[in-house]
């Protein structure tokens, strides 16, 4: 999902130099990276009310502002330090809009906008018995959409890292870097919740009264 770092470290010291040029190729081509995350992330129902771009261009706006601080302290790595304004700013528009809306979002059922059917079908297909699983492009679209459902009944732990591992394809020590865990950590944590995400997959359906 993320641009590959070599060019990025090519840009980053450009950037250091003072080259402004390099300063928007390197936000250049990330925007079509933050944009992905903030569709996903950002819950449809505030979708409705602010627009992907608008967040998008905020988070733009103060990397570009901040960016000379990262470059004297790259405390991470610079996409991951991107993704951490980006996450900051759909908090922002969560809190906003859940205060000024005539109708609380969570009174009702949290709605993750992943958008992403071929990264749940992958994921499915990790979760679920190949043999016991048709191919059928619906069935694949049905279990796709049974694994949306369940991350939404997820912890915001565990839901949070699956996330960062299948949607975004990070990987293990790159999350291990964003949370500030141990790589053993993370991929324990990581387990834990593929497990849980299992298990509610396979739980069977309750019926109301």
């Amino acid at each position: 999902m993320w641009p590959q770092t070599d060019k990025t470290q090519e840009l980053l010291v450009g950037a250091k130099q003072g080259d402004p040029s390099a300063v928007n190729q390197l936000l250049d081509r990330h925007a079509r990276s933050v944009q992905r995350m903030v569709r996903m992330r950002l819950d449809q129902r505030i979708q409705a009310r602010v627009g992907v771009s608008d967040v998008v261009q905020d988070v733009m706006v103060e990397a570009n502002r901040r960016l000379r601080d990262y470059l004297e302290n790259p405390t991470m790595s610079f996409h991951l330090w991107l993704r951490q304004i980006a996450k900051d700013r759909i908090i922002d528009a969560h809190r906003r809009h859940r205060a000024s809306a005539k109708r609380s979002v969570d009174r009702e059922h949290a709605g993750i906008a992943l958008g992403e059917e071929r990264s749940s079908i992958e994921l499915a297909a990790q979760l679920c018995d190949p043999q016991l699983t048709p191919a059928a492009a619906a069935t694949q679209r049905e279990l796709a959409h049974r694994v949306e459902h369940s991350l939404a009944d997820l912890g915001e732990q565990d839901c949070e890292i699956i996330m960062m591992r299948h949607y975004e394809q990070l990987s293990n020590q790159e999350v291990a870097e964003a949370l500030e865990l141990t790589e053993a950590a993370a991929s324990m944590r990581y387990l834990r919740a593929i497990r849980r995400l299992r298990s509610l997959l396979y739980e069977p359906p309750s019926h109301g009264v």
